[in-house]
């Protein structure tokens, strides 16, 4: 697929998020069951809803987009298009509470990463050169817009797991260097899911006929693997911990905001009558991988996280991941506290956590308040997406 100049970036604001939701909503009924399983091609990914990046940041909330789709339509018509939204609070939830497979995934890939022969390999695939043409298509279409339809996410999985037999977290990793909605929970479990790992034994196959069928006869792939057996030395999903308990805000001490691409919408979780010295953004995208970072994901996160300043009214000011650098800030600024919106497992929660140490030294309190959706919602992860479901629609009003 050539390079096509005419597939812009999507913008990275709350008001755009919100006018691609607008524009979705009607199609977020029975047009969506019947067409989102739909691939057809950069610029043609109109039955399914875009919102991603606007999600995985939090400009929108999974709440914003459930209750607007609730107020156009009802349960039973909006159910596929409510689910897809659950999964990524199904993802995050299991996640939180099994943060070891995170760090086991981030180990396998450093090591992996110093692998030449396996690099070589991983550098022929992401470029789009292994001859197999829907797959090539993809990682084209990837590598340029920083987006892949869900579909073809899993078919692109499936083919590097278990035709080019490269390891699942290499492909991992790309897709989240690589995608403006890269989170860790879903990513990562995702691409376990389609191993065979989330669900142990239970593997993805991307068939040929179904790849035909869904995106319209543009790809007639050849060569794909007709059976999968899950990779080997995998430690398995361990059991689920109980939710971590974030330190709370204390409203007495005089506070600077700390803004990192999970939560950006702070004017929705914050209390009124918090005492804000400063506020400031810690670009986390960097630290997605060890590998390089797209710049378009960089572009994206900076641009959303100046725009969240923006509506707070503050001068955007970033900050480098450096412990001392955030503790010099909040000294500046008189803050005795540093208040950020809760990171759930993945690279800004590790950059919280190294950075803690050094403000707790300097007398500085770190509070990361949690959403009490996420708080409600996530403990319910505990097995298979389909009995979080069956809780999770009550409480969201579906």
């Amino acid at each position: 697929m050539p390079y096509d100049p005419a597939l812009p970036l999507p913008e990275p604001t709350r008001a755009e998020g919100l006018r691609r939701l607008e524009d979705m909503l009607p199609r977020a009924g029975r047009a969506y069951a019947a067409g989102r399983n739909y691939d057809r091609g950069p610029g043609r990914h109109a039955p399914v809803s875009m919102l991603s990046p606007y999600l995985r940041h939090r400009l929108l909330t999974e709440r914003d987009v459930v209750a607007a789709v609730l107020e156009r339509h009802t349960p039973q018509a909006a159910e596929k298009f409510l689910q897809e939204v659950l999964w990524r609070t199904y993802w995050k939830g299991w996640l939180e509470m099994r943060p070891e497979v995170w760090r086991r995934t981030r180990r396998a890939v450093a090591t992996l990463a110093r692998d030449r022969a396996m690099m070589d390999r991983v550098e022929t695939a992401a470029a789009g050169r292994t001859g197999i043409d829907c797959f090539d298509a993809w990682m084209t279409e990837l590598s340029q817009t920083g987006y892949l339809h869900n579909h073809a996410r899993m078919w692109t999985a499936s083919i590097w797991v278990f035709t080019l037999k490269l390891p699942w977290e290499l492909g991992a990793d790309l897709f989240l260097r690589r995608l403006l909605d890269g989170d860790p929970a879903s990513n990562t479990l995702s691409w376990r899911w389609v191993a065979g790992l989330h669900t142990p034994g239970k593997a993805y196959l991307a068939r040929p006929d179904n790849i035909r069928r869904y995106t319209d006869g543009r790809f007639d792939p050849q060569g794909l693997a007709d059976t999968g057996e899950p990779p080997a030395g995998d430690a398995g999903n361990p059991p689920p911990a109980p939710l971590p308990e974030p330190p709370p805000i204390d409203l007495s001490l005089p506070s600077a905001l700390l803004l990192t691409e999970e939560d950006l919408l702070p004017e929705d979780l914050l209390p009124p009558d918090l005492d804000i010295r400063a506020a400031a953004a810690m670009p986390c995208a960097a630290a997605r991988s060890p590998l390089p970072v797209a710049a378009g994901v960089r572009g994206f996160t900076q641009g959303a996280l100046g725009n969240a300043l923006d509506r707070l009214g503050f001068l955007g000011r970033y900050l480098p991941r450096d412990p001392a650098a955030v503790v010099a800030w909040a000294r500046e600024h008189g803050a005795r506290q540093v208040v950020t919106p809760y990171a759930p497992v993945g690279p800004a929660r590790d950059v919280l956590d190294a950075l803690e140490p050094a403000l707790t030294a300097a007398d500085i309190r770190l509070a990361r308040p949690r959403r009490a959706r996420d708080t409600d919602l996530w403990p319910l992860a505990t097995a298979g997406f389909f009995g979080f479901w069956k809780t999770a629609r009550g409480r969201i009003g579906a």
